[in-house]
């Protein structure tokens, strides 16, 4: 049942270099609101080049939240999130019908608008086993053991972020339950309404954007950006793909090209894991990114009918 007040969320949500910022602010405009950001990265403000920021022009066509709003030495997780963006949308809520969430980071867009889940405390000694294994034997060791014991989990989360896969392996060895199983069935209450737009395209066309992307990131100096910020590289949100290749070049472990070439290809993975999470949601109303018009008649279908 909908709140009585109508509020209503409206998340555009899919994959990276999808187009999901002028989707969103388009809307936004359209619907003379403002946007919270689900992007997990651009909360950093030393993380510029490297997440795909908006611009400063796309930043002043219409009030964004969530971005540029921590330091890389903030400890901000999902639940921090989910807090901070409820405690805003009572106040946004206040005086505007439709409130946008725009970004591609699944597990903060869930917090928001179901809820986060309620995982069993883990057994002593399994994350500190779990870190050792990770520094001695590297990330893909970890990837092979999630794979293993939780498919499910393994097609969704982002296998080049440590701390989600060290965070789920963590939940099976002490539960003997994948961490997948433990995912919310039902959502909360929330005091609004969700609607979502998910924004899609051939997949080879998208997989050229990416490239396009990430040529015009190293362009724009994304390598002396990651240089910048290598006293920095063992923090969570550096364990992101486009840093960790770079930090990885750094150290001699592959040249240039090939480093360049690795963001591409974990970059088109990524995408491909962004749209396996979004699709579990059937309720999400799928258009091509182009189609601005589209989204606006759903809009006005969905949302400003029933306000009416």
């Amino acid at each position: 049942m909908a709140p009585a007040a109508e509020k209503t969320l409206l998340c555009v949500v899919g994959p990276t270099a999808i187009g999901k910022t002028a989707a969103g602010i388009a809307l936004a405009r359209y619907l003379d609101t403002e946007i919270l950001s689900a992007d997990s990265r651009q909360f950093y403000r030393e993380m510029n080049i490297g997440t795909a920021k908006p611009s400063p022009q796309e930043l002043a066509a219409v009030p964004h939240h969530f971005i540029n709003s921590h330091s890389l030495t903030d400890v901000y997780s999902a639940g921090d999130f989910e807090r901070d963006a409820l405690r805003l949308l009572s106040e946004l809520f206040a005086d505007r019908e439709v409130v946008l969430l725009v970004g591609g980071s699944g597990l903060f867009v869930d917090a928001v608008c179901r809820g986060l889940d309620h995982l069993p405390q883990p057994l002593p000694g399994v994350r500190d086993r779990l870190n050792s294994v990770y520094e001695k034997e590297g990330l893909h060791c970890l990837q092979e053991r999630l794979k293993a014991v939780d498919p499910v989990y393994f097609r969704e989360v982002d296998i080049h972020n440590p701390q989600r896969i060290i965070r789920a392996l963590e939940v099976y060895e002490s539960t003997g339950k994948p961490f997948s199983s433990y995912r919310r069935q039902q959502r909360q209450e929330r005091a609004f309404r969700v609607r979502k737009i998910g924004l899609n395209m051939d997949r080879q066309q998208l997989y050229r954007r990416i490239d396009a992307r990430v040529d015009a990131m190293m362009e724009a100096g994304l390598l002396d950006e990651v240089t910048a910020l290598l006293p920095y590289r063992d923090l969570p949100p550096l364990q992101s793909v486009g840093y960790a290749e770079l930090f990885d070049y750094l150290d001699g472990r592959y040249p240039f090209d090939e480093a360049v070439a690795r963001i591409k290809q974990n970059t088109r993975r990524y995408a491909k894991r962004q749209l396996t999470w979004f699709r579990k949601d059937t309720a999400t109303a799928w258009y091509e990114s182009a189609d601005v018009q589209g989204m606006k008649a759903y809009v006005d279908r969905e949302i400003r009918q029933s306000t009416r």
